[in-house]
C-alpha cells in the first residue's frame, strides 16, 4: 500500500479505524495510486539554499600538483605528508587516520 507522506500523522488509535470500508475500496481504485512523483529539472534549478546567493560569484580554485613528499591515502583518498604513511602492504597506501 502506498504511503503519503505528506498527509499528517494519526496519533490515536481510534483515528486508524476512522476510515470505511467504501473509503479505503476506493482509494484503491485510484488511478493516481500507482503514479511516481519524479521531480522536475526546472523544480530543482529554481531550489535556493537560505542566505546563499552565489548568482553573481565566480568562484575558482587553485590547484597545485602532489609534490615528492606526499602520497594520496587509498582509503580516504586525502593527499597527505610521508610522515602520515602507516601501512603498505599490498601496494596501498593507507594514512594514520584510515589505519587506526
Amino acid at each position: 500500500m502506498a504511503t503519503d507522506y505528506d498527509a499528517p500523522r494519526r496519533t490515536r488509535p481510534e483515528e486508524l479505524d476512522d476510515e470505511s470500508l467504501d473509503e479505503l475500496q476506493t482509494r484503491r481504485g485510484d488511478p493516481r495510486s500507482g503514479v511516481v512523483d519524479v521531480d522536475e529539472p526546472d523544480v530543482v534549478e529554481s531550489f535556493e539554499l537560505p542566505g546563499a546567493d552565489l548568482s553573481g560569484e565566480e568562484l575558482s580554485v587553485r590547484v597545485i600538483p602532489k609534490r615528492a613528499d606526499e602520497f594520496t591515502c587509498t582509503r580516504c583518498f586525502l593527499v597527505q605528508h610521508r610522515s602520515r604513511l602507516v601501512d603498505t602492504s599490498g601496494g596501498q597506501m593507507i594514512c594514520r587516520d584510515c589505519a587506526g
